[in-house]
């Protein structure tokens, strides 16, 4: 009863706040999702955002804020232009804005929040899901602190900041220099065309907050070992206090299986017997209850999850380097996925949205999705981890980009970062890395995607596999080539073709298809569109996604062991999509298609 208690609370002190809900609506007048209409904009996208590590006590500061666009080194605005849909980007439409910022702009947004009365005498944290790229933050007019990335999140203790029995004032500005600079960005650009597509500034996921004690936890770390049947739960706190103590509990349906104590920061190696195994025909997920003891008593108390699985490379009996899932051979099979919507661009129009996608790749037949030049919400990978999915986890590309088609970028020379692009790079990634750290879906890491400011590749492949050595690295999907990694990634369009083969990697083919089908009235731009090769009818791109199957299916036993086919829907003007960029239509015949992939799928006669 009290739990219900302050969730409404918490409820209604948002709902205080919310004034111009009555005024918002979509901008522009471009396709959009059938979720478009669900967005609530009193409280837009309400589920719990970190499924890893939830805590029972939150509120969600989602919602309408204040907003505004200055010249960038201005002062903190007095006004404002009007009011943004937190948490989609201002280009997006269900930001209700709609508008370009540019490299020479900032956005500012401003907003209150009341306390709930029942956190008296708590800490509070003020949390971020993502804000590209450069965000600063003040409390009550204090600038409290700042982070650089534009898909990870961070965290502010404010309890110092707080004025008592008042309402609290968060003001944010953001600069975003898209592609005017070096930080990682993936497709955004400041003029869209081709496989470019329209930049994404500021507050793209979920901000809340959430009550804690004076020692509370920050990160809970997982990883399991199949072939002892144990997994390896480290928790980590905001301070390190001696008398302070972890305690572990696996849960199946609701009944304690292991347990296992330990400190923070320190490894708790927990055993499970007779282990249910993760994968995608039964992706079986333990609960996980991690508590932070002090004298005995509790500090504080998170939920997570685990999946037991493992990810694993072996010659076969022709010698061919193969992949496995828990120690049998797999072909990792799936489309590539870019993860934009025409309403939300980064950010889908609601939870259901986001897990549609998921949903719909495993009804193609499917075991595979390769995250594209993107980092989704934590959400995302939850939906992954509970229906059955593999994902490949790209790095988001950036610095020296559209020039890398140029044949410069294939004669063996690397780019040359500056110092500053060096750093955030390597940064950006270890944070991508810990925020995904537990994840069973996540099976392969990608540093560089077709060489696009491909750097010190052997160093950066090497510090991936030794910070992660639980999963694969592929070094550069499509790029510069270097023997180093687990995995040799070609791409090669439209059809499948083995261009190239390593006897000690694993051999994959990163891209290929892109089969292209226009559907009038469900394009992002009339009369600017491509594809890769283009077709008339359904039929026609069925028979020749059909063809191409078949094709790959033959390279199999030459030495391929995985692939992904571009792509999973149509992305503003490309048209390459299985489903249209507003999700309404599946381009091609489904049953026709599941059946192709899942032999392919299923080719290794492994696991079926």
């Amino acid at each position: 009863m009290m739990h219900k208690r302050i969730l409404v609370l918490a409820l209604l002190a948002f709902a205080g706040v919310n004034c111009y809900s009555q005024s918002w609506q979509p901008a522009g007048d471009k396709i959009r999702t059938q979720w478009a209409d669900k967005v609530d904009p009193a409280n837009p996208l309400p589920e719990y955002p970190r499924p890893t590590m939830v805590r029972e006590q939150w509120l969600n500061l989602n919602g309408l804020w204040d907003y505004a666009i200055l010249p960038q080194g201005s002062a903190v605005p007095s006004e404002f232009d009007g009011s943004i849909l937190v948490p989609f980007a201002i280009e997006s439409s269900l930001s209700g804005v709609q508008k370009k910022v540019g490299a020479e702009n900032e956005l500012w947004y401003n907003r209150e929040f009341t306390i709930p009365a029942v956190w008296k005498n708590k800490k509070i944290v003020l949390n971020f899901g993502a804000v590209d790229w450069k965000a600063d933050v003040w409390i009550n007019d204090l600038l409290i602190g700042s982070h650089k990335g534009g898909y990870t999140p961070f965290c502010f203790d404010i309890s110092s900041f707080l004025l008592p029995g008042k309402p609290q004032k968060l003001t944010v500005r953001v600069w975003d220099p898209a592609d005017q600079s070096f930080q990682p960005r993936g497709k955004q650009v400041s003029r869209p065309g081709g496989i470019w597509y329209t930049s994404v500034t500021g507050i793209w996921q979920t901000v809340w907050i959430e009550p804690v004690a004076e020692n509370y936890l920050t990160q809970v770390k997982s990883s399991s070992n199949i072939d002892r049947n144990t997994v390896s739960v480290t928790a980590f706190t905001a301070e390190n206090q001696n008398s302070d103590r972890i305690d572990i509990r696996i849960l199946e349906s609701g009944k304690i299986v292991a347990q296992g104590k330990g400190i923070p920061g320190q490894e708790v190696l927990v055993s499970i017997p007779g282990a249910k195994l993760w994968s995608p025909e039964s992706p079986f997920l333990y609960d996980v209850e991690v508590v932070l003891l002090r004298n005995g008593k509790a500090l504080d108390k998170v939920k997570s999850y685990m999946g037991m699985r493992k990810i694993s490379t072996k010659k076969d009996s022709d010698g061919i380097v193969r992949m496995q899932l828990n120690n049998k051979d797999y072909f990792q099979f799936g489309p590539l996925d870019q993860g934009w919507w025409p309403d939300g661009l980064y950010t889908a129009p609601t939870d259901e949205a986001l897990k549609f996608d998921i949903l719909k790749t495993k009804d193609f037949g499917f075991n595979l999705i390769r995250k594209h030049v993107k980092v989704e919400p934590a959400r995302w990978y939850y939906h992954c981890d509970r229906e059955g999915i593999l994902v490949w986890q790209d790095m988001p590309s950036g610095d020296d980009g559209p020039e890398w088609q140029t044949d410069k970028y294939f004669n063996g020379s690397e780019y040359v970062r500056s110092p500053e692009s060096e750093t955030n790079f390597k940064r950006e990634w270890k944070e991508i890395m810990d925020m995904l750290i537990s994840n069973p879906c996540i099976v392969s890491w990608v540093p560089f995607n077709e060489a696009w400011g491909q750097f010190k590749t052997v160093e950066i492949a090497q510090w991936t596999k030794s910070y992660d050595p639980t999963r694969l690295v592929n070094s550069a999907s499509g790029g510069n080539f270097y023997p180093v990694g687990d995995i040799l990634d070609i791409h090669n369009y439209p059809e499948p073709k083995m261009t190239l083969y390593d006897g000690n990697r694993v051999c994959v083919l990163g891209e290929y298809g892109g089969i292209g089908l226009v559907y009038d009235d469900h394009l992002w731009i009339k009369d600017r569109n491509w594809g890769y090769v283009q077709y008339k009818t359904s039929a026609e791109a069925t028979d020749a996604y059909v063809a191409f199957a078949e094709k790959l299916k033959k390279l199999i036993p030459a030495g391929f062991s995985a692939a992904i086919y571009t792509q999973t829907t149509d992305v503003e003007i490309e048209i390459n999509g299985l489903m249209t960029y507003d999700r309404k239509v599946i381009k091609l015949d489904e049953p026709c298609i599941c059946k192709a992939n899942r032999e392919i799928c299923n080719s290794l006669n492994e696991i079926k």
